[in-house]
């Protein structure tokens, strides 16, 4: 079974930029058709999809965040990482890392995702 564990600062203060890192075990992220997810919680709010990574590199948006944000992967190290740029109180939320058979674009159902990494608490404040 692929595992997945989310790392990163669980303090970003407003303006700055929020990174995480997802470091992937138990499978590569360049098998093919597998996809990797960024997804987040706001406190007392529902699932929201920020975007994805596919297995070839290929990258897609929510496009509600696409100015802010950036998937990239690190081959060498299994990991893939979310950038979101200009964060402000409400980009608090426990952000999470999936992966799914196939693109997932905009999907939040958990049945939509295999494997779920345990999510990682941001708080955005100074």
């Amino acid at each position: 079974q692929v595992q997945l564990q989310e790392s990163g600062p669980g303090l970003v203060k407003p303006s700055q930029t929020l990174s995480l890192t997802c470091t992937v075990s138990g499978g590569s992220i360049t098998t093919s058709y597998y996809s990797w997810s960024w997804i987040r919680q706001p406190p007392g709010k529902g699932l929201e999809w920020m975007g994805v990574i596919a297995y070839d590199g290929s990258t897609y948006y929510n496009p509600s965040l696409k100015s802010r944000t950036s998937i990239s992967r690190d081959t060498s190290k299994n990991q893939f990482s979310l950038q979101l740029s200009s964060v402000t109180p409400e980009d608090t939320a426990v952000y999470y890392c999936a992966r799914s058979d196939g693109l997932r674009v905009g999907r939040t159902d958990r049945h939509d995702y295999g494997d779920w990494g345990q999510g990682t608490q941001v708080t955005v404040s100074s």
